[in-house]
């Protein structure tokens, strides 16, 4: 790698320092050269206090990550120190979970690091601090800016998912999706499966909405009415989709062979297989960005949090996948 990939703090009060700590710790196991935006007093604190041998170095710039990594892990202060203890987390650390965000975008838009990878952050206290984005990538589309749709993908080493609607409701999903989304999803999907992953003729799978896709029309209309027709207008535009199938046999281990990504109409429907399949090894990715954003697919951990159990195996997969796409991207 000539970039390192920038990771973000996340949630303080969560496991994301744990995590980047253990991920440093096995850096001789494939684990592609990092920088943390955090605050470097209080990853050494947590090295300490949980008795690893991690030594920190305070970066001036990205471009010292590449020399550092092999004996100490890099840090770019964020610009200030977390309130936060393990498990408790407290709103006035949003604008520096906010601004390691900004910062990794903005070090990664300006060709100082290869890729963004994001450690989970909590929502909740987010919000309570006037944060008005559903999630990451709601956010990270706002900030790629030129109107940018961005499409999320759980990726594991069995199966790729992709969901249509995203953050919301059961009840707001089924109002919401569109063949419109649903042709954008699919689109972006096919794109990423070429330049992302080198798939030179992806084959997507679209789950139907409802139980064995609608039987017809007898168990809901949605199948036909929105989710056929955009199929047929993906399929004239050259993309292989194929569906709707119903999503209660889509994913067994036969199935899973015959295409490269599931697009599927709603968060659960999407997340719930790929999670049961490979909890620890999945990554979340955005797609339709202008950057490579890779993150752990999980959450803050609040209650293993400062333990120094958590395991860093969906970071580590993030990280490696990061820079995966990366190369690709600069060999094309």
């Amino acid at each position: 790698m000539t970039l390192p990939l920038a990771l973000t703090m996340g949630e303080p009060a969560g496991i994301g320092g744990e995590i980047a700590l253990k991920a440093w710790l096995r850096r001789g196991e494939g684990v592609p050269p990092f920088y943390v935006i955090d605050d470097p007093g209080r990853l050494a604190a947590l090295a300490r206090r949980l008795g690893w041998s991690v030594p920190i170095a305070a970066l001036a710039t990205p471009h010292d990550t590449l020399a550092m990594f092999a004996d100490s892990l890099p840090v770019l202060p964020v610009g200030g120190s977390p309130r936060a203890g393990p498990g408790s987390p407290d709103t006035a650390d949003a604008p520096l979970v906010i601004g390691a965000i900004d910062a990794a975008v903005a070090d990664v838009r300006g060709g100082r690091a290869a890729a963004l990878v994001t450690s989970p952050i909590n929502k909740d206290a987010l919000y309570r601090a006037g944060f008005r984005h559903p999630g990451h990538t709601e956010y990270l589309a706002e900030l790629a800016g030129t109107g940018v749709s961005a499409v999320m993908m759980i990726a594991s080493r069995q199966m790729r998912v992709v969901p249509v609607t995203i953050h919301l409701s059961l009840r707001e999903a089924i109002e919401r999706l569109s063949g419109a989304a649903i042709v954008h999803a699919g689109r972006v999907t096919h794109a990423a499966l070429v330049r992302d992953f080198g798939i030179a003729a992806p084959v997507i799978a679209c789950a139907g909405l409802n139980p064995h896709a609608g039987e017809s029309g007898a168990l809901g209309r949605e199948d036909i009415d929105v989710i056929m027709p955009a199929i047929a207008e993906l399929r004239a535009a050259g993309i292989d989709a194929r569906g709707p199938l119903a999503a209660d046999t889509m994913f067994h281990a036969a199935a899973r062979p015959g295409y490269d990504a599931a697009l599927c109409m709603y968060h659960d429907q999407a997340l719930i297989p790929v999670k049961t399949i490979d909890f620890d090894g999945a990554v979340n990715i955005t797609l339709g960005l202008p950057f490579i954003r890779t993150s752990p697919d999980h959450g803050t951990a609040f209650d293993i949090a400062g333990s120094g159990v958590a395991r860093p195996d969906s970071l580590i997969a993030a990280l490696r996948l990061a820079a995966a796409m990366a190369a690709r991207r600069q060999g094309a």
